[in-house]
């Protein structure tokens, strides 16, 4: 009776169904029919075919599901996720690449890293290749024995042990009781923090602060190091005459905790 009744429930909503709807439906009927035709003397059976069948029809329309009797709709859920990971798993599988590295090599460039710790990667990938052995330096990095500290001396070391041929500048913004600016060029040694060098511009430039250089360090007097921070006004001259003065240049981060102690050091120094 229950049956019946849904037979004709069906029959009445079918005229509201669109064309391609009920097509599929009917593909699905007849499809039940046949997988049970050949299983007439046992447990019907479904091949890999009719999954691939059933599931694709469920991509298309997912309305189906309700025409289905000799499975349950999980089953075809089921089937369909199923296909989903196989597929993605065919897609993302590994094809070729880069060749293998050879334990023995991994075993050395470990070594190399271990035996030598200021050597880098670009260092010890030289060393191999004088040796003859083809390694990218990316892969050099990768094996190399990963330390916890730092790889060079940070900024505390460095300052104490090249402190008495380390120099400091800084552009200082002065403004006036005009409401004018003035700009204050200052350069200072950080072994005993005296003022080497200042001037006062309206309109600073690039090559100013070169020439404040060269007049601040005349004949050998040039540190071996001047600490600066990022601003623009150092630009390729001033970077120029401090290679051609020999000194090194060292640019610092805005916000490096030593930037804040060479301010405090500039505050200190003595007017007189």
């Amino acid at each position: 009776m229950i049956g019946l009744l849904c037979f004709v429930l069906a029959v009445l909503a079918s005229p509201f169904k669109s064309k391609v709807r009920l097509e599929a439906e009917n593909a699905v009927l007849r499809h039940q029919l046949n997988v049970l035709r050949r299983s007439l003397h046992g447990r019907g059976r479904l091949t890999n075919h009719d999954r691939l069948f059933l599931t694709q029809l469920y991509r298309w329309f997912p309305s189906i599901l309700k025409a289905l009797t000799i499975i349950r709709p999980e089953t075809l859920v089921r089937w369909h996720r199923a296909g989903f990971r196989c597929y993605w798993r065919w897609k993302s599988r590994p094809q070729g690449g880069r060749p293998q590295i050879d334990p023995e090599v991994r075993v050395l460039i470990r070594r190399m890293s271990m035996e030598n710790p200021l050597w880098g990667a670009p260092r010890i990938h030289g060393e191999l290749l004088k040796i003859g052995f083809e390694v990218a330096q990316s892969s050099v990095a990768k094996y190399m024995v990963k330390r916890r500290g730092p790889p060079c001396q940070g900024w505390g070391t460095f300052l104490h042990n090249h402190a008495p041929d380390i120099a400091a500048m800084e552009l200082l913004v002065v403004p006036t009781i005009g409401f004018d600016l003035l700009y204050a060029f200052i350069i200072v040694r950080l072994d005993r923090r005296d003022l080497a060098w200042i001037n006062v511009t309206t309109n600073p430039t690039a090559e100013w602060v070169a020439r404040q250089l060269t007049e601040a360090f005349p004949w050998e007097g040039a540190p071996g190091y001047m600490i600066r921070d990022r601003d623009r006004i150092y630009g390729t001259v001033v970077t120029r005459r401090l290679r051609a003065m020999g000194i090194r240049d060292k640019p610092i981060a805005p916000a490096s905790p030593l930037a804040e102690r060479l301010c405090r050091a500039v505050d200190r120094i003595d007017p007189a």
